[in-house]
């Protein structure tokens, strides 16, 4: 795979002959950015402009890549029975809705890039993250961020975050989390297991992530699990082209 994957990302950059400017910083709750220190230069997601990676599904250990630009949320993922990509308005898949067995190309599209991303994505407007009460997970009692949206924010906006973190790291290490999308008023919490942090270009980002059912403060069976490589934030944005719907990709939910 990385055979491929180094020419193609050099192909789909814009070339820049400056550094681009930076945003305004969030206002941010003290103890959340100290958090977001922990992962390393926060900043630098924060600024970034694009960002791809790969990710095997541990399950099945079918792999694909994902492309985003990071300001507009554009995103593609190549796998090998498909395509998906959002063109910053619609979601399309290629060949067929048919070579993607899950049960919506929407839902799918940004899930594992808004899992991976966190606690960076956090910092987005319209997101507003603040100290709760701890939480016991396994029998440790983890300090915890919640993280609440707009109603206008996403697809999903009732959807609840809570970060667990580890009190020697300072990082993320579970996060707990509910799932509105399919309009079940009363969701039941997930938990999600941040493992084996790696640094790229001074940023941390876990290798593993596990998803397990969730309850009475425990984890209960594993649900999935990916891994993740070759993780770039980059300082261009990826050409538009990369996310336009092919020939025979089609506009689907």
């Amino acid at each position: 795979m990385k055979n491929y994957f180094l020419p193609l990302l050099l192909l789909i950059l814009i070339s820049a002959c400056s550094k681009p400017a930076e945003k305004a910083l969030p206002n941010l709750d003290p103890g959340f950015q100290k958090v977001l220190e922990a992962h390393g230069d926060w900043q630098k997601f924060h600024n970034g402009k694009a960002m791809s990676y790969q990710m095997i599904h541990e399950t099945n250990l079918t792999k694909e890549t994902h492309f985003i630009n990071l300001q507009t949320r554009e995103t593609r993922i190549d796998a090998a029975n498909f395509q998906i990509g959002f063109d910053g308005k619609d979601v399309w898949i290629s060949p067929s809705r048919e070579s993607f067995a899950g049960k919506s190309v929407r839902f799918y599209h940004n899930l594992y890039f808004y899992f991976y991303a966190i606690p960076y994505i956090f910092t987005d407007p319209g997101v507003t993250v603040s100290k709760v009460e701890n939480k016991m997970m396994n029998g440790v009692s983890y300090e915890t961020y919640s993280a609440s949206f707009d109603p206008d924010k996403g697809d999903s906006p009732e959807d609840q975050y809570l970060m667990l973190i580890n009190p020697e790291t300072n990082r993320l290490e579970y996060l707990l989390y509910t799932v509105t999308y399919y309009g079940n008023p009363n969701p039941s919490l997930s938990a999600l297991k941040y493992e084996d942090y790696r640094d790229s270009g001074g940023l941390s980002f876990p290798r593993i992530l596990t998803g397990y059912t969730y309850d009475n403060d425990s984890t209960g069976r594993i649900r999935y699990q990916v891994s993740f490589a070759d993780v770039l934030v980059l300082d261009e944005e990826f050409e538009k082209s990369l996310f336009e719907k092919p020939e025979n990709g089609v506009v689907t939910d």
